[in-house]
């Protein structure tokens, strides 16, 4: 009996784990102009604090800026987060 209600509750557990990462919003959808030189400053706006904002880059296969996170034994870049924890990216273009 003890092993259902164990077993049950890993089930459930995975359940919520995989339901939690469904949801994805992307907010801070900025237009497809940015200035010649560097970030647009709406994006360093946006951006919640921790992340190294002086390697924030667009990368063109997915329209989303990314940052350098710089850990003991990697360098490796991951998408920059606005402060509600959704990734920044540009405006689609028609």
């Amino acid at each position: 009996m003890l092993s259902i209600t164990r077993t049950r509750m890993k089930m459930a557990v995975v359940a919520l784990f995989l339901t939690a990462s469904c949801g994805s919003q992307e907010v801070g959808q900025l237009p497809a102009t940015e200035p010649e030189s560097g970030v647009p400053e709406i994006v360093l706006e946006l951006a919640a604090d921790g992340q190294d904002l002086s390697t924030v880059r667009l990368l063109p296969d997915d329209g989303c800026y990314w940052y350098e996170h710089r850990g003991q034994v990697e360098t490796t870049l991951l998408p920059l987060r606005a402060r509600n924890g959704a990734a920044i990216c540009r405006q689609a273009q028609a």
